[in-house]
């Protein structure tokens, strides 16, 4: 079992930046590979980042490339999502996600676990 609670969201103006996180609890957390997704309203929840258990391999969406980073702390049990150059598109809640089996991936389906959530919000 994993516990996860993101924290870290907020109202920001365009061209700001945040950095979430996301706290867990458990045995499996430094052998899972998490994730951040994020659910604007009417919309589905969409794949922004994913970290290897390791830390090793990152992957992102091609719509955060290069102004968002996902690292991950094993000792403190955390996942963070650095954002930068954000943008109103950019606003909707954020979950991170865990996938026990280690192998990060971009579909909601192979998570596991996932947090409550953290609003961010883009105003223009």
């Amino acid at each position: 079992q994993v516990h996860l609670v993101e924290s870290g969201g907020g109202l920001v103006q365009a061209g700001g930046s945040l950095r979430l996180s996301c706290a867990a609890s458990g045995r499996t957390f430094s052998r899972s590979a998490m994730g951040w997704f994020r659910q604007a309203p009417a919309k589905e929840r969409d794949f922004v980042a994913a970290i290897s258990w390791s830390g090793g391999a990152t992957y992102y969406a091609d719509s955060v490339k290069g102004r968002f980073t996902i690292t991950r702390d094993n000792a403190k049990n955390k996942v963070y999502l650095q954002m930068n150059s954000l943008k109103p598109e950019d606003t909707a809640v954020y979950y991170c996600a865990a996938d026990a089996s280690g192998a990060p991936g971009v579909g909601v389906v192979g998570y596991d676990y996932w947090g409550q959530g953290t609003q961010v919000t883009v105003s223009s």
